[in-house]
């Protein structure tokens, strides 16, 4: 009898920006230009809100991501609420990773740094999976889409930069982290479907676990992920979340999904 294979679970997030949890329309996140920004949801509770509902219902793997300055402060009081359970990403460097790790982060996410001038640089990503281990370390592989490619985006995914997302590339970021958190930044926040080409060809290429992120509206979108990554890629939920505001998937039955997409793995 051969055993199950793993299936694609829920991934919960923490979204942080101007040190509020919210959910943004990713491509409109500029740097300069704080008018084209659309906002979809606004949270009345603090960060800790969120990670202490993540703990109460076990969801592992979650991460915090800082959308610009001045959130800090919000992030390190959700990695308080759940420490050693949620990861921790935007800015986030050699100089200052470990500093997160010992501020309760399980792990740290890395873009904009491997990228000075949108160029790609082995020795920074050498250099941070040094400061912190290579356990420690997840990837933030968000990309745009370009004609028939995914190019990574970095600077709030405003800036694309000379690295394609593809089986070579993967492979060579795997060789120093442990993890991939992937934003489909055409689709973030549109609550309009997930890109699934490239959610197949991330089940086609990774080798480490994976998060994609971008376009979810469903509850069903993790049968599909499942589907076409062959359950090596997780997703996340944003802006349809009911408990981000949205009206089109409950957490409750993410959860419930959860619970039954474990159980049927360790059966």
């Amino acid at each position: 009898m051969t055993n199950p294979r793993r299936r694609s679970l829920f991934r919960p997030c923490i979204d942080l920006h101007n040190g509020e949890v919210k959910q943004i329309v990713g491509g409109t996140l500029h740097e300069n230009d704080a008018s084209r920004l659309r906002t979809n949801f606004v949270a009345s509770h603090p960060s800790s809100y969120y990670a202490e509902l993540y703990k109460r219902h076990g969801l592992e793997g979650g991460h915090v991501i800082k959308l610009g300055p001045g959130n800090d402060r919000a992030a390190r009081e959700a990695l308080a609420a759940w420490p050693g359970h949620l990861q921790v990403g935007g800015g986030i460097t050699a100089e200052n990773a470990r500093e997160w790790i010992e501020a309760g982060a399980s792990k740290v996410i890395v873009t904009s740094y491997l990228f000075p001038e949108g160029k790609f640089s082995l020795e920074r990503l050498k250099a941070v999976s040094a400061a912190v281990g290579k356990e420690r370390l997840v990837v933030d592989v968000s990309c745009r889409r370009r004609a028939d490619k995914w190019l990574v985006a970095m600077n709030k995914w405003q800036t694309i930069t000379d690295m394609e997302v593809r089986r070579d590339s993967l492979g060579l970021l795997a060789e120093y982290c442990s993890e991939f958190l992937v934003h489909a930044a055409d689709v973030e926040g549109l609550c309009q479907g997930i890109d699934e080409e490239l959610v197949t060809k991330l089940g086609e290429w990774v080798t480490i676990p994976t998060t994609y992120a971008g376009g979810a509206k469903s509850v069903s979108d993790l049968d599909l992920v499942d589907r076409l990554s062959g359950g090596k890629v997780d997703l996340t939920f944003g802006s349809s979340l009911d408990i981000f505001g949205g009206s089109l998937v409950r957490f409750e039955e993410l959860v419930v999904y959860n619970k039954g997409a474990q159980s049927s793995t360790e059966a």
